[in-house]
């Protein structure tokens, strides 16, 4: 099946970075004991008023300026009008009509633009707790403010949705508006595909972006094997496969009107203005610079500036060290010791790389030593230079040992000798590696090189 087959658009919802609820006061952090954290306007009591939150409404407005949205100069707040267990008030206060802004595009490193039609707020609904016998309800969640963002159908896979919410979670962390260690990022993906006439088929509430690209692959290939009705399906991650939940609501069901509680909002160009300024160099453009600026590869800058403070740190080092030699090993070996022991680039003290790479730009160690003195310091702090003096790990340069060591590795490796004279290159580096390692790492690496093809 060609791209041009299938469409998926996608409705996400992000869980902004505030400390209070969008209509009260209510913290969003905290005790964890259900419905703690409440008061009567999250139980929706009658005669309560909801007040907004304007750092909800700065955060929504900061998005669509980075995505190149048209935010609109007068926003209205409408409700949502439905039945269901988790709305204490029997409708959620979003909006509709008026949402604080539309259009817009994120870029995928493919190039393709991805165009968003329409940015709003609104609030989280209470969290539902399914047994055998009972359903439990937990207010803490009610009234969370989350901005929902709602694509146009233009993706054409699922693997291309993945990578959408991936960049798109960039964005919002340089923006500081998601914290992706408590807070939640779900999606609703509409899929359709064209030997189904296109029959727009919708999954619910999908949390994680694996399980996005695992649920709209499933469903790519159940709705090739069978009929295809206009319906609302929920991803069931343990089995594997989406079921049927509902026929799919229109908008008009929900009978939306205008809430009456929250007055319009002018969004005024000083406002505008002001909140510009607070908008960041973006992944895209930061990488872009770096590449023509700095010479860095490409694909090294992309990766950089993909994590905030990993783009951070680059520009921090660069002031003081190559920022080739800073790319190559940040993105390299840096990320690499990370990975592996399950830290952050916030457990490792500049200063102390900073260090590292004086050693390696003035050539004190070899890149081999300075391996592995940057996984050691994913494992504990100290001074780099402090350590290649006391443990003696600077580089040998004397040329007579080098060459005592070279001659033993030619002699205890005849085979890689007589490769390298029939023209295998890579017997060298065989050859190259074996002094390397019997130098344990501190040989010069030129000097072995040169002595090495000299005897050969």
């Amino acid at each position: 099946m060609s791209p041009s087959e299938v469409i998926i658009g996608l409705e996400v919802h992000i869980q902004l970075k505030l400390n209070s609820k969008l209509f009260c006061s209510c913290s969003t952090v905290g005790e964890e004991e259900p419905n703690t954290r409440v008061c009567p306007i999250c139980l929706g009591h009658p005669g309560t008023k909801p007040l907004l939150n304007k750092k909800a409404v700065d955060a929504a407005v900061r998005l669509g300026l980075a995505l190149g949205s048209t935010i609109n100069k007068k926003i209205n707040f409408s409700r949502k009008q439905y039945f269901y267990p988790d709305l204490a008030k029997n409708y959620q206060i979003t909006q509709y009509e008026i949402p604080v802004a539309i259009s817009g595009s994120i870029v995928l490193s493919s190039g393709k633009i991805i165009d968003v039609a329409r940015i709003h707020i609104e609030e989280d609904p209470a969290a539902l707790t399914h047994t055998d016998s009972t359903s439990l309800i937990d207010y803490n969640r009610s009234g969370i403010p989350l901005i929902e963002l709602v694509t146009k159908p233009v993706m054409n896979s699922p693997d291309e949705a993945r990578e959408f919410l991936n960049t798109l979670l960039t964005i919002i962390g340089y923006l500081d508006i998601f914290d992706q260690n408590t807070g939640i990022m779900k999606a609703d993906a509409n899929i359709s595909i064209a030997e189904k006439g296109f029959t727009r088929v919708e999954i619910k509430n999908i949390l994680g972006f694996k399980e996005i690209e695992r649920a709209l692959s499933y469903e790519l290939a159940r709705q090739k094997a069978h009929p295809v009705v206009r319906e609302t399906r929920s991803w069931d991650a343990v089995a594997g496969q989406t079921y049927s939940m509902r026929a799919k609501e229109q908008e008009e069901d929900y009978g939306y009107i205008f809430e009456p509680d929250i007055p319009p909002i002018n969004i005024s160009a000083e406002y505008l203005e002001e909140l510009k300024k607070t908008v960041p160099e973006l992944p895209s453009t930061k990488s872009e610079r770096w590449v023509k600026e700095h010479k860095i590869d490409a694909a090294d800058s992309k990766i950089i500036a993909s994590e905030l403070q990993l783009a951070l740190l680059f520009e921090q080092l660069i002031q003081h060290h190559n920022p080739v030699l800073i790319a190559k090993w940040l993105r390299r070996e840096l990320l690499r010791v990370l990975n592996l022991s399950g830290k952050t680039v916030a457990d490792i003290k500049p200063d102390r790389l900073h260090e590292l790479f004086a050693l390696l730009e003035s050539k004190t160690v070899t890149d081999k030593i300075g391996q592995k003195l940057i996984e050691e310091l994913a494992k504990s702090d100290f001074s780099p230079r402090q350590r290649v003096e006391e443990q003696k790990l600077g580089v040998i340069s004397d040329g007579e040992f080098i060459a005592k060591l070279c001659k033993d590795a030619i002699a205890q490796n005849p085979k890689a000798v007589s490769d390298y004279k029939a023209g295998e290159e890579k017997a060298l580096h065989f050859l190259f590696g074996k002094v390397m390692a019997s130098a344990k790492g501190k040989a010069k690496p030129d000097v072995i090189k040169q002595i090495l093809k000299e005897l050969l």
